[in-house]
């Protein structure tokens, strides 16, 4: 959300599992580089407030690893949540993008989280089956 009000993200299509996150985004205001590092600072900032206040067996397990990941990096002061880099992909025919809204919609069922993708409540599939999820999404026509 933050990168939609402040950065004019459109999200097409996202999905966060356990481990990773894939997006399908543009932008015509700023150059998606900048929008990533600037979703990667944000998003970094708020898991770990996030993750010093909840109630997680596992938070002193994951503040000590993304205290180690910061510790060889000079531009960074405590904690690193994110992997450096992207992997970004041209989607620039209409096969493409059903292609990758699907694989993207499809991670939690094919990982077992899930019989229906859009029971993943984690992921833009509720809103591409009618329904209202979790962000505001800019339709793939």
């Amino acid at each position: 959300m933050f990168c939609q009000a402040n950065n004019g993200l459109k999200i097409h299509a996202w999905v966060i599992m356990p481990s990773h996150l894939h997006m399908i985004v543009s932008s015509r205001e700023v150059p998606l580089s900048d929008i990533m590092r600037d979703f990667k600072k944000y998003t970094n900032k708020k898991i770990i407030e996030s993750t010093q206040f909840i109630n997680e067996s596992r938070r002193e397990w994951l503040l000590n690893a993304f205290s180690k990941a910061a510790l060889p990096l000079k531009r960074i002061n405590g904690f690193k949540v994110w992997m450096d880099g992207n992997h970004p992909i041209l989607l620039d025919n209409n096969f493409m993008m059903e292609q990758r809204v699907n694989y993207i919609h499809n991670n939690p069922v094919e990982a077992g989280m899930v019989m229906e993708s859009y029971h993943y409540t984690f992921s833009s599939a509720v809103d591409y089956a009618g329904q209202k999820g979790l962000l505001r999404i800019d339709f793939i026509e």
